[in-house]
């Protein structure tokens, strides 16, 4: 029986010429029939009307027809591609599929299986090969091929013997090389390669009643992962515990602990804080990937003119500098450049932090312990016998440490530290808070840096868009800035997660304090009058240095709002 194309030649609707031409198409670049005859300049939707007419079969309008969002779980992406097939809408257990060559072999094979494997009926109609490949990329989830979605699939045909796979691997190296058999070591190492892989700041372990919630925070956000199966939920948190060297029968207190692992031949430290919830216990772990931190100060987001003015304090002999912003707002990458800017063998540089995230080549490094009385304060009184040039406080959190930082600033040595507010000109009302008189502020604090991490536009999908005017405004442009630039946006691809964003530049807010400043700080000035103090010499908004990226086409709008909405 000659197939629809041999038809179509039969009928003289195409010429043999054109159908053997087709045929020699399809085997370099593995289209249909349909549609390299399409590329051969014939009309693809009226070869695939007259296919229809001829054989009776119903033609598919893919490009108008409203499409049943339910079905798309009924066939696989890849599956549908190598079909060349479509779930158009569902009717109890009748489907109607949209395909190009509805009397292919390998279709009437698929619609018995369907049949015998999920007891569904399909209904073939036929639509053009190019709008069932659009509908497939438009609706069709995108499939995860990562090791860690392998694993997931892999685990679901297992029956988890937890606690006999933990017991069985109870005794661990500092190192651990991220393959191993049992299933749940193999799952607990896919989710760290997989979030390593994805460039994901941290891995959260949630479990809930009637599933464990995987999600990843990726550039700021958190993105949900696929779920690990339920019946592994002790499993999964005994393995993280032990390999963080926690105790795995305490279930009730929150306990925290570190793992280094191998991925992909990069030794990767993980913070691990495991914490009792209603349904068990979750699990959050911050991935510090030495080989991902940027010591560059030229790569971080520093305008020209506020990268000299922080070049000039960091290498400044005495004196306090500043870095505040939230939780996650980038600070410690701020601090470790400017030390690896500054370290040379002619310098002692001491830090002291809680924890270490990473390790500094030639700089003295000191881990906060409480349990041994070894505090911020403790251990500042001892740099200051260690003759030491620089000293990095991890953070100022109370008046003790404020005051030994500030004596040291004003005994010639130079210390850079970190504070939680959210400018600069309110961290001098915070130090006044923490009981610092303000003359000695004033007289040991050189730089204040408040920033922010403002999301990049994805290059990948990028592409130029026109904004509504009125949000454009709402950042702060002017009509002719409106005119005079071009705004982008990131459409969403896999690379990005489909969120069109990729990656993270930071934004500063730097307040120089001159002698203005200075007399402004010693008179007890608030910080409204400091702001316009330093706004007249010169500093930055954080809204207006999120402005500035947006012009220079690195972000959107939304972020801008959204990163800088107290500003």
């Amino acid at each position: 029986m000659p197939n629809i194309w041999e038809k179509l030649v039969e009928l003289e609707y195409i010429t043999a010429e054109m159908y053997e031409k087709a045929k020699e198409m399809q085997k370099q670049n593995k289209s249909g029939i349909g549609f390299n005859l399409a590329l051969l300049g014939f009309d693809e939707e009226e070869i695939t009307k007259q296919i229809a007419k001829i054989f009776g079969i119903e033609y598919i309008d893919l490009l108008s027809i409203v499409i049943d969002p339910s079905v798309s779980n009924i066939i696989s992406r890849s599956r549908a591609e190598s079909l060349c097939i479509f779930p158009v809408k569902k009717n109890g257990n009748n489907v109607l599929f949209a395909c190009a060559d509805p009397m292919h072999p390998e279709i009437l094979s698929f619609v018995k299986e369907l049949k015998f494997k999920a007891s569904l009926n399909a209904e073939l109609g036929i639509a053009p090969e190019s709008h069932i490949k659009l509908a497939i990329e438009q609706v069709l989830p995108q499939e995860d091929k990562s090791a860690m979605a392998e694993t997931l699939k892999d685990l679901k045909q297992l029956t988890p013997e937890a606690e006999l796979e933990i017991l069985k691997e109870t005794s661990q190296t500092e190192e651990t090389e991220a393959v191993d058999e049992a299933p749940v070591i193999k799952l607990c190492n896919s989710i760290i390669a997989d979030a390593v892989e994805k460039r994901a700041s941290d891995i959260h372990i949630e479990p809930f009643e009637k599933m464990i919630k995987l999600r990843y925070r990726i550039d700021g956000s958190l993105i949900e992962q696929p779920s690990p199966p339920l019946s592994y939920k002790r499993a999964i948190v005994s393995r993280f515990k032990v390999m963080a060297k926690l105790d795995i029968i305490e279930r009730r207190k929150p306990q925290d602990g570190r793992i280094k692992i191998k991925v992909k031949d990069k030794t990767i430290d993980l913070r691990v804080s495991t914490l009792p919830v209603v349904w068990g216990e979750k699990i959050v772990m911050r991935i510090l990937d030495q080989s991902n931190l940027n010591l560059d100060l030229t790569k971080l987001g520093f305008e020209q003119d506020d990268l000299l003015k922080f070049q000039k304090a960091i290498n400044s002999p005495y004196g306090i500098i500043l870095v505040t912003g939230p939780t996650g707002s980038g600070k410690t990458t701020t601090l470790y450049s400017a030390l690896s800017t500054i370290n040379s063998p002619d310098i002692n540089i001491m830090t002291v932090e809680d924890p270490v995230e990473y390790q500094l080549p030639n700089i003295n490094q000191v881990q906060v312990n409480p349990d041994a009385d070894l505090t911020f304060a403790s251990a500042l009184r001892s740099f200051l016998r260690q003759d030491p040039d620089v000293i990095m406080v991890g953070e100022i959190r109370d008046q003790e440490t404020a005051e030994i930082a500030v004596k040291a600033a004003l005994t010639g040595h130079l210390v850079i530290s970190t504070l939680h507010t959210n400018d600069a000109p309110t961290t001098i009302s915070r130090l006044a808070d923490m009981g610092i008189e303000p003359f000695y502020i004033g007289s040991a604090v050189i730089l204040i840096l408040a920033q922010r991490l403002l999301r990049k536009i994805c290059n990948e999908c990028k592409k130029e868009y026109q904004y509504n005017i009125s949000l454009l405004k709402e950042v702060g442009l002017t009509d002719d800035e409106i005119k005079s630039t071009k705004f982008y946006k990131g459409e969403g691809c896999s690379l990005c997660n489909n969120t069109g964003y990729r990656g993270r530049v930071a934004i500063y807010e730097l307040m120089e304090i001159n002698e203005e400043i200075k007399s402004a700080i010693m008179q007890g000035k608030d910080a409204s009058e400091i702001r316009k103090l330093a706004s007249k010499n010169g500093m930055k908004t954080l809204r207006e240095a999120a402005t500035l990226k947006l012009k220079n086409g690195l972000t959107t709008p939304e972020e801008v709002i959204s990163v800088t909405m107290g500003d």
